[in-house]
């Protein structure tokens, strides 16, 4: 898959929040993340995939198009989301700087 049909996404999960959501910006190791929120806790990879559910909710894509990159034990993680649309920089970048997003609840 080329570059252009992938969207590289960095991310810093908060586990065990009382309210699930995704927003606002956190400057990690991979560059400016986007922050993801999740009432899972940080055990046996519930977490990242509860984050990896919520990123797909926010972008507006199946979350079978989202898969972790690197980062699987670690709150700083890369997702990949495939053939995204070419709005998605734009919604990233809202959700960075903005307040965040009401993520779905689990």
């Amino acid at each position: 898959m080329s570059a252009d049909e992938t969207l590289t996404v960095a991310v810093r999960v908060k586990p065990g929040a009382a309210r699930a959501r995704v927003g606002g910006r956190f400057d990690g190791p991979h560059g400016p993340a986007l922050v993801i929120a999740v009432n899972a806790p940080a055990v046996d990879g519930r977490a990242t995939e509860a984050a990896r559910r919520a990123l797909a909710g926010a972008l507006g894509v199946r979350p079978a198009a989202v898969s972790l990159r690197a980062g699987a034990a670690s709150r700083d993680k890369l997702f990949l989301v495939e053939r995204p649309d070419p709005g998605l920089p734009g919604v990233l970048r809202r959700l960075r700087d903005g307040s965040g997003d009401d993520g779905p609840g689990e």
